[in-house]
């Protein structure tokens, strides 16, 4: 079960989150919390949402309005949605990076910087020949 499956009737949900049913659906009228629907239309809640509503909750406490913390969660929702997809990016270049393997190469410079090569090119070496030869002591 992921945390986002709607699986919670509105009474389960507002004992999760030590609400009454009625404030749910202000919520969701407010969109603060807006639940998914079954065929019948009855409001099915998520373990994600059931959170929220504990943050609602928390932030209220705390003196936060309901715009402000509607503009939280829209925030947060935000943050959330980006993440994820930055991960699926992640999992898209990984995938790419395996299944081509090679058309990247990359070379340490002769002053420590990464240098990136074409598939199927050498790095240039430095071939200057350097004498060192210990001073007489006298």
């Amino acid at each position: 079960m992921e945390a986002t499956d709607p699986v919670f009737p509105i009474a389960i949900a507002a004992e999760l989150a030590g609400m009454h049913p009625q404030t749910l659906r202000q919520y969701d009228r407010l969109e603060l919390v807006v639940p998914q629907r079954t065929s019948g239309l009855s409001r099915r809640y998520s373990m994600r949402d059931v959170m929220q509503l504990r943050e609602i909750a928390r932030l209220g406490t705390e003196g936060v309005s309901l715009e402000g913390i509607k503009r939280i969660l829209q925030l947060e929702n935000q943050v959330a949605a980006l993440a994820d997809r930055v991960r699926e990016l992640e999992h898209v270049l990984a995938d790419e990076l395996l299944s081509r393997p090679g058309n990247r190469v990359f070379a340490g410079g002769g002053t420590g910087e990464v240098v990136s090569l074409r598939a199927g090119t050498r790095a240039k070496r430095n071939t200057q020949l350097v004498v060192w030869r210990p001073r007489d002591h006298d």
